[in-house]
């Protein structure tokens, strides 16, 4: 792995405004040819997917008190639906990824190619979104 790659994965984290999603999309892509990873050994993203789960059980508004503090109200209608369709957002995120990376795999392009075009798409969006080289990346996850 070059320098230049690491130093780009890092620089990326610390870019001004977040890139579009085709962009998130290349560099995910790059970035994991770029570190030679097998493709057909990552798991597909499906119905048991961890990040899929935690957010499909989240319930974005605080539930009203109960006089037994032990017993939870019935869930609402709308944050099943809410719910829902957050997971289903979350599957098709996870698909999209996997599908850009085999759309890189596919081109049949090496891991030293695939870091020569992250460091360069890294370049640009730096020059197109900003950069600061002394911010504190986010944590993700």
């Amino acid at each position: 792995m070059s320098a230049a790659f690491k130093k780009a994965a890092e620089d990326s984290k610390k870019l001004l405004a977040k890139p579009s999603n085709d962009e998130l999309l290349e560099l995910y892509a790059l970035y994991k040819v770029g570190n030679a990873e097998d493709i057909s050994a990552a798991p597909s993203p499906g119905m048991f997917d961890m990040k899929a789960s935690t957010i499909a059980n989240f319930t974005p508004y605080p539930l009203p008190p109960s006089r037994n503090h032990n017993l939870k109200p019935p869930p609402r209608p709308f944050s099943l639906l809410q719910n829902s369709l957050t997971y289903c957002f979350v599957r098709i995120q996870g698909k999209a990824k996997k599908n850009a990376w085999q759309k890189v795999v596919d081109e049949g392009i090496s891991a030293e190619t695939a870091q020569e075009r992250y460091v360069a798409l890294v370049e640009q969006l730096k020059a197109k979104l900003g950069f600061d080289e002394n911010k504190i990346p986010e944590v993700v996850g």
